[in-house]
């Protein structure tokens, strides 16, 4: 159950949306992330949050799933969120995935404030493996539609203010919907979307960046 969708500008396969791994998909996930030469996965939910949303699909250490071997190279806690730097090996072949895990947002709500997704969106933007520019970012949460969705459009929504000095939530809201349907599930994710880009517009400097 996942989706390509597009990102700034409708450049194609910019990210993967897609629902939190359970007990039997955690090997095909990982087949994704290889075939796709994902080399950066954005989590968006706690493991559990009442009941299971997501099983715990990397390694604490050393662990392998399927054809593929995975290991913990590094880990850094934030306060909203833990930055993992992980290994992939399948065969003779290794790769490098960063795993961001944001803990900071409630199924079904909001965070309380805007500012700790600003830094997971700044996190996002300054991360190698973002520049490096190779496969698509894989977001997810549970369902992979409501927070995933939120974080796409905030982040979308940032490189309209960055780049032009306006932003067009609903056409970006439109066109994350053409991609996978639902995303974004409810008015106050909506509402949240246009405080957050207001907060990071206020924190531009007045002229757009070339």
């Amino acid at each position: 159950n996942a989706n390509y969708i597009r990102g700034y500008d409708g450049q194609e396969k910019v990210y993967i949306a897609t629902q939190g791994p359970m007990p039997n998909t955690v090997s095909d996930f990982w087949e994704m992330v290889w075939q796709e030469e994902v080399s950066l996965i954005v989590m968006l939910t706690q493991l559990r949050e009442g009941k299971e949303k997501c099983v715990h699909y990397w390694p604490t250490e050393e662990e392998t799933y399927g054809p593929f071997r995975l290991r913990i190279q590094d880990t850094k806690e934030c306060p909203e969120y833990t930055v993992r730097q992980l290994t992939i090996q399948h065969q003779e072949e290794c790769r490098g995935v960063k795993h961001i895990l944001f803990s900071a947002w409630p199924d079904h709500q909001t965070p309380e404030s805007a500012g700790p997704l600003l830094r997971l969106v700044a996190e996002v933007e300054e991360s190698p493996e973002t520049a490096a520019n190779t496969g698509p970012i894989v977001v997810h949460c549970s369902a992979g539609i409501g927070r995933t969705g939120c974080f796409i459009a905030t982040r979308i929504g940032c490189q309209q203010l960055k780049t032009r000095g306006e932003v067009d939530i609903l056409g970006i809201v439109c066109q994350l919907r053409l991609d996978r349907g639902g995303m974004i599930q409810t008015t106050e994710q909506y509402q949240f979307l246009h405080h957050t880009l207001a907060l990071y517009a206020a924190q531009l400097p007045d002229e757009p960046c070339p």
